[in-house]
């Protein structure tokens, strides 16, 4: 496309932009275009717009079809409409709506409450920027047809998105992803879409609900446990407090950096516990504090990060070490159900269900197949997302993944043990299972599918010394999963990688496995041996990705 062509483009949207900030934004850059400037920025704004998929739209918020802005949710938002209207949804028929602390959140809430009110249908709108999972509850426990949440969960400042539930609770999952982004395709101009009122703000007692909902997870036990907290600038910190006290531990000790939201989330470089660096200031006042765990969630609260005290200092745990932890502490209670996770996360979760006599299941990655897993007693990711509730929470949930790590914690501390214990415990039991991640941030989104190519041509024989005994193409499916971009390599020894592009960052994610068993109770050397065949992997895959 020339830059006349462009310059048209951004005219006409500017013509039909409500809003003051991105019509200022796009009318400066097409003035630099047309003064002789380089085009590339408006042409990347111009270059197609924001794909909706099953994780909705995410993106960085500006001006053009190719960035989060009002346009863009009011053509989502009329699309959605006018999909559960299709779909049999009566007038009157109630959507509810959340939003976090980002740029904008509260104003794309809005714009979609008004669109959902003109469409016919019953606007419920959250009463502040509040966590995701309390939408998740709020939509079952409403009896809403739909909810949408205005979030871009942990990317950085910069980015917003949108997030689409169905009545059932659950993310949305094909085909209901491509029938809603039909819709929105057909939406004409922004003008004609009908908006009525902003609906009803709901009060606070959908809130108490919730986080008593999430309180009464805790069983009776030992309390004792001095707790450091971050919310990491996002909307979990008066929500985190109100669960803890009323399951009766004593008040966090909170990084005050970081407690109030603040969309520009000063403190970190990511805001996302998986980040190096994000916890830093959390386990220096841990230190110093004399805490016995940090817990901390990302920005809108629906992922739980947790690290403990070693003889060398503090440690944050994997993603995989607190879902263990978590299914052996409710498995412990007596939980009966599907315990189940995804195909990137430890196969450890599959030993220790069986071995209670549950089931298991492997999904894709996310929480959309997680949440539907049917007879679901506990799900997890690897990426410190939990389901511990699910009859209430088809989602993962940052609140009572914190309030059940803490009890677990303090009935250990009461018997004289930790929560390495428990690790150690496992170790012995079913092997060391170690997990770890290569992640590789693009810049050029090519790279990422030339990465993918050469796996898939030129498969590697061994990894990290370990024969590669299997390749799977998850792109082709079976009769367990459904087709999705990935290759997964299985080792000898019960090794494993998964390769697989990022659904929501310009991110290559390689996760991998392996599994040492623990001689002579000695988990220390088992796990000496488990961190050498992970990097001796991580080496062996640079090489064969060729990024």
């Amino acid at each position: 496309m020339d830059s006349a062509d462009l310059i048209v483009r951004a005219h006409a949207w500017v013509a039909e932009d409500p809003d003051e900030q991105t019509r200022a934004e796009l009318e400066a850059i097409v003035a630099q275009v047309e003064a002789g400037g380089d085009p590339a920025d408006l042409a990347d704004r111009f270059s197609g717009t924001l794909e909706f998929g099953t994780a909705g739209l995410r993106g960085a918020l500006g001006a053009g079809p190719n960035r989060m802005n009002r346009v863009v949710v009011l053509r989502a938002a009329a699309g959605l409409a006018a999909y559960l209207r299709d779909q049999g949804a009566p007038d009157g028929a109630p959507v509810v709506i959340g939003y976090d602390a980002r740029h904008n959140s509260d104003v794309f809430a809005r714009d979609t409450a008004e669109v959902m009110t003109g469409a016919g249908l019953r606007a419920l709108l959250l009463p502040r920027p509040l966590p995701t999972p309390l939408l998740a509850f709020a939509i079952r426990e409403l009896g809403c047809v739909a909810g949408v949440m205005v979030t871009a969960s942990h990317n950085p400042p910069q980015d917003n998105g949108y997030k689409v539930y169905l009545g059932d609770g659950s993310q949305i999952v094909p085909p209901a992803d491509a029938e809603i982004a039909a819709r929105i395709a057909a939406v004409g101009a922004v003008s004609e879409i009908p908006r009525g009122d902003a609906g009803k703000v709901l009060d606070e007692e959908i809130v108490d609900r919730y986080l008593d909902t999430v309180a009464d997870l805790a069983e009776d036990g030992p309390r004792d446990l001095r707790v450091v907290y971050t919310p990491l600038h996002g909307v979990g910190g008066t929500s985190a407090h109100q669960v803890l006290e009323t399951a009766g531990f004593a008040a966090p000790v909170v990084v005050t950096q970081q407690e109030e939201p603040d969309p520009e989330f000063p403190t970190v470089a990511f805001p996302n516990p998986e980040e190096p660096g994000a916890m830093d200031l959390a386990m220096a006042l841990a230190d110093s504090s004399g805490a016995d765990l940090v817990v901390a969630n990302d920005p809108d609260a629906d992922r739980c990060a947790g690290a403990i005290p070693t003889a060398g200092g503090w440690r944050m745990l994997r993603g995989d070490e607190v879902g263990a932890l978590l299914a052996h502490h409710l498995l412990s209670r007596g939980r009966q159900g599907v315990y189940a996770t995804t195909i990137v996360s430890s196969t450890l979760l599959g030993k220790l269900a069986r071995a209670a006599g549950q089931g298991y299941v492997e999904t894709l990655t996310g929480f959309k197949w997680i949440g539907r897993v049917e007879g679901l007693a506990f799900g997890y990711e690897e990426a410190l997302g939990y389901c511990c509730d699910p009859e209430h929470v088809r989602d993962k949930d940052g609140l009572s993944a914190m309030l059940l790590l803490c009890e677990l914690a303090a009935g250990q501390k009461a018997a004289g043990r930790s929560l390495q214990d428990v690790l150690d415990d496992l170790a012995r039991a079913h092997g060391l299972h170690a997990t770890d991640q290569l992640s590789i941030r693009v810049d050029d989104l090519a790279l990422i599918q030339q990465g993918m190519a050469a796996l898939r041509s030129t498969p590697p024989s061994s990894l990290g010394g370990l024969t590669v005994e299997q390749v799977d193409d998850l792109a082709l499916g079976s009769a367990d999963l459904p087709p999705t971009d990935g290759l997964r390599f299985r080792l000898a020894d019960q090794a494993r990688v998964v390769v697989r592009p990022s659904g929501t960052e310009p991110k290559l994610k390689c996760y991998l496995e392996v599994v040492v068993p623990v001689a002579d109770g000695d988990v220390t050397a088992a796990r000496t041996i488990a961190t050498e065949r992970l990097a001796a992997i991580k080496d062996d895959l640079r090489v064969a990705l060729g990024i």
